[in-house]
């Protein structure tokens, strides 16, 4: 073998040796399921309870110098179905939106109801898009990082860090704060697709994030713009933030607005939960698009019944509609969690206090036990209990996916989950 063969095995040789010490990548998820039995609806098998399914590639690459480049890709992944766009948990009809339309006729308010809630129809990911959960890639520095992509906002966060069922379940806290009128209007912005984030932690505990979008951000990309900022301490048994959402409507207008306080303190075998959260919408980022509906699906039927009256139906839609597509409502959760051997009880109580005309306000009960089977296995029982009043039609939720609705407005919702979840 010549001198410049064997040189050039050497180097190829030498190369890979390098490259893992500096570049990381890894596969990973959650793979959940389970039954849920909801009152008003069949037992059901469900993907997601605990923690949402999903499959997850993650990476960074150490630049020198303290840079890091890192990226993130998360899809979520439905294991009852094998899609990627959840359902609601039950196909009970919500009436909150469509409040104030009974002048509609018969069959027109119920083309109406199905156009707003289509039976088997998208709650989540309704995009479908492959990397619904988190598309984000960046750059880590001395002073912080800067991600860019489609991301957790900041104040959904410091809500996430506050709920003592980790956002999942029946007993998550975000049960009673997705808005009276359901799962389209939502309570809190989770995600933001097209951001720019800046986030910094520092040795002491305190952190902070700082979140700007411009048109085509939010959950949904609906937003005209959109910004977000929180401020955290993690240090000890203290785990406590501070976070505010705001989006802007297409037209510019001021959109969802969320504040959120609270968090965590570990005491021995003890962890105990407090949150706030408040909610205001006086211009919902969904509202051209349920007018939008109307024009192509409803309004063409109406052509017989002549331009007067059809104008006239449309008027009671879009006044309607614009009304029951607000929000104004504050809500507070407290619970706890406590450690004994191989398992863990989980408690807690919320309340969303209604501060629209409807005052329809709702309460949630939950207690959880989760038995860990190994560091990556656990099975989980959860029972919750909404008391809803007036309007309200809140029924339990699950990780992955809304509740869905009580069958009736003020019927209370109710529900019993079991699962198991492996993390790998």
């Amino acid at each position: 073998m010549n001198k410049s063969l064997r040189a050039a095995i050497c180097t190829a040789a030498l190369l890979p040796a390098a490259a893992p010490a500096q570049t990381s990548v890894q596969l990973y998820g959650i793979a959940d399921a389970g039954v849920m039995w909801q009152r008003g609806s069949s037992p059901k098998i469900i993907s997601g309870g605990a923690d949402g399914s999903r499959l997850g590639i993650k990476g960074s690459e150490e630049l020198g110098r303290g840079l890091k480049a890192v990226f993130n890709l998360e899809a979520r992944i439905e294991l009852d179905t094998g899609t990627q766009w959840p359902t609601l948990v039950n196909e009970n009809q919500g009436y909150y939106l469509t409040r104030g339309m009974e002048s509609l006729p018969a069959p027109i308010l119920a083309a109406v109801r199905r156009s707003l809630q289509p039976p088997g129809g998208p709650a989540v990911n309704p995009e479908k898009a492959l990397f619904d959960r988190t598309a984000m890639g960046g750059l880590v520095t001395p002073f912080g990082a800067i991600l860019l992509g489609r991301m957790y906002t900041p104040g959904y966060e410091v809500f996430a860090a506050a709920d003592a069922f980790e956002v999942g379940t029946g007993g998550t806290w975000g049960s009673v704060t997705g808005g009276t009128a359901g799962f389209t209007a939502l309570g809190a912005d989770i995600r933001s697709q097209r951001a720019l984030q800046c986030r910094i932690a520092l040795p002491s505990g305190l952190g902070g994030s700082l979140m700007v979008a411009g048109r085509g951000s939010g959950y949904l990309g609906l937003y005209n713009k959109f910004w977000g900022a929180a401020l955290t301490y993690k240090a000890g048994p203290w785990d406590v933030g501070v976070g505010h959402n705001h989006g802007y409507d297409p037209r510019g207008a001021p959109s969802l607005r969320s504040t959120t306080i609270g968090g965590s303190y570990l005491w021995e075998d003890w962890k105990f939960f407090a949150g706030w959260h408040d909610q205001r919408n006086r211009n919902s980022a969904w509202l051209p698009t349920y007018i939008a509906g109307w024009d192509a699906q409803i309004a063409p039927a109406l052509a017989p019944l002549g331009a007067a009256t059809a104008a006239a139906l449309r008027t009671v839609f879009v006044d309607n509609i614009t009304i029951n597509s607000q929000q104004d409502a504050a809500s507070v959760q407290v619970g706890l969690q406590y450690r004994r051997g191989p398992g863990r009880i989980v408690a807690s109580v919320a309340h969303q206090d209604d501060q629209t005309p409807s005052d329809s306000d709702a309460t949630l009960f939950a207690l959880g036990y989760n038995y860990y089977l190994s560091r990556r296995t656990d099975i989980y029982a959860v029972a919750s209990f909404i008391k809803n009043d007036n309007e309200a039609q809140y029924s339990p939720a699950t990780a992955g996916a809304p509740g869905g609705f009580t069958k009736f407005p003020g019927e209370d919702g109710r529900a019993f989950q079991l699962g198991v979840r492996h993390r790998f």
